[in-house]
């Protein structure tokens, strides 16, 4: 679609609004997602930290540590949640879901006394990003339930949810500018009628004759230009019908 010069401007003033709504809509969505679902999963992981806490007591009291590897594994399963340990209140591991067994980061911070039931980020070579949370057992007395989120699944999950999102904002935006074509054009289309009956008004005074005379019968901007264009091609043609001829003698 061929669009008029005095229109491009304002086609691309359009364009340029069409791409910073996407643009801020995007960002807008991207920002809202990741954060919600990440904290859907944070508290999600939490819950879970809190459910074993509660649960490992009685087992910890019977120091049966094969019901409490069952009742971790059990929870490692949920979609998420990539690792799960309990330690004592003396730093000792007292159960882990880790295969073939604790990464060397996190049995440092065992011997050294510090884990705490603090949610915080982190990376293990070779296995991936996490953001650990923690509960603690009778207020940690009796120890504390680690439990690791993968990041990676959050971002898969953010990027599926964003990526159905921005089929829609897409589509909308494919439309928006087709439609700001048609609507511009449809806009520069008496503007064509009016400049064709112009050129052929020049050519030809007797607007009944001229091509375009329906522009003449618009009531608007174009059709007032058009018989506005008709008086002044009138009041040409009179004032040189009335201009005195020069004799051929008057010369010198």
């Amino acid at each position: 679609m061929k669009v008029r010069k005095l229109f491009q401007k304002t086609l691309f003033g359009v364009f340029s609004l069409f791409g910073l709504i996407v643009l801020s809509t995007s960002i807008l969505c991207i920002y809202t997602v990741d954060k919600h679902l990440s904290e859907e999963y944070q508290s999600n992981s939490e819950n879970i930290a809190k459910t074993i806490a509660d649960s490992s007591v009685d087992i910890l009291l019977n120091r049966d540590m094969s019901t409490l590897q069952s009742l971790i594994d059990q929870y490692r399963e949920l979609q998420g949640i990539r690792y799960i340990y309990i330690v004592s209140e003396a730093g000792e591991p007292l159960a882990h879901t880790f295969v073939p067994g604790i990464p060397e980061e996190i049995q440092e911070e065992i011997r050294s006394s510090e884990v705490s039931a603090e949610t915080l980020e982190r990376t293990l070579p070779g296995i991936g990003d996490f953001v650990e949370v923690g509960s603690p057992i009778l207020a940690g007395v009796a120890g504390t339930v680690r439990v690791g989120m993968d990041t990676d699944l959050v971002a898969l999950k953010v990027q599926r949810a964003i990526g159905q999102q921005m089929y829609l904002i897409c589509i909308i935006l494919v439309i928006g500018v087709l439609a700001s074509i048609w609507f511009v054009n449809l806009a520069a289309k008496p503007l064509g009628e009016l400049l064709g009956f112009a050129v052929d008004l020049a050519r030809q005074p007797d607007p009944a004759r001229a091509k375009g005379r329906k522009v003449l019968e618009r009531d608007d901007e174009a059709g007032q230009l058009a018989r506005l264009f008709v008086h002044l091609a009138g009041s040409v043609e009179t004032d040189q019908g009335r201009r005195p001829k020069a004799s051929p003698g008057s010369a010198g």
